[in-house]
């Protein structure tokens, strides 16, 4: 039978998590996280979405995404980094059977100072994993884009950022 559509409409913000079958690992090595990064940025330039934050957990990865009116739906865009992320894993490792749990997930986000408490949420996950103590210490997020200024070329600025102070440095501050 098949699936029932999806109702997101376009040029609002979502919160994506999508996890590993059985909560398996889905980032084995560096290559994967770089490799999945990679991919985001293709499909970044297929879909003309924004990503506003991220993270890539051992066996789950959030997004918070602003797909365009002139991109693709969300239900195009997750399908495409999925389909090819699970692609690429199976082949590296030889995977058979189901690579995701489910399909996605994803909740509408106001475009607001809730917008950076998402996005807070998003990049505190390996600290509430008990990963590391300190988000600096995660590779494999946003944070380092907005509470540092390091170069990162699949993140947008998130529109609240802006307000957080009168030039960048002051921005990072209190980001932090």
């Amino acid at each position: 039978m098949p699936r029932t559509a999806r109702i997101a409409p376009i040029n609002y913000v979502y919160h994506v998590m999508t996890r590993g079958n059985n909560r398996q690992s889905v980032f084995k090595d560096d290559e994967d996280y770089s490799r999945y990064l990679e991919i985001l940025r293709q499909y970044k330039l297929k879909y003309k979405f924004k990503l506003y934050h991220y993270v890539l957990m051992r066996n789950h990865v959030h997004l918070v995404l602003q797909p365009s009116d002139h991109g693709g739906s969300l239900a195009e865009i997750m399908k495409g980094i999925n389909l090819s992320y699970a692609y690429h894993y199976k082949k590296k490792y030889k995977h058979v059977g189901h690579f995701w749990q489910d399909r996605y997930k994803s909740i509408i986000v106001s475009e607001d100072e809730y917008l950076l408490s998402c996005g807070s949420y998003v990049e505190l996950n390996p600290v509430r994993a008990r990963l590391v103590d300190d988000p600096r210490e995660y590779t494999w997020s946003s944070y380092h884009w907005y509470a540092h200024g390091a170069y990162n070329p699949v993140v947008d600025t998130q529109p609240a950022y802006q307000g957080l102070g009168r030039n960048a440095g002051e921005r990072q501050q209190r980001y932090r």
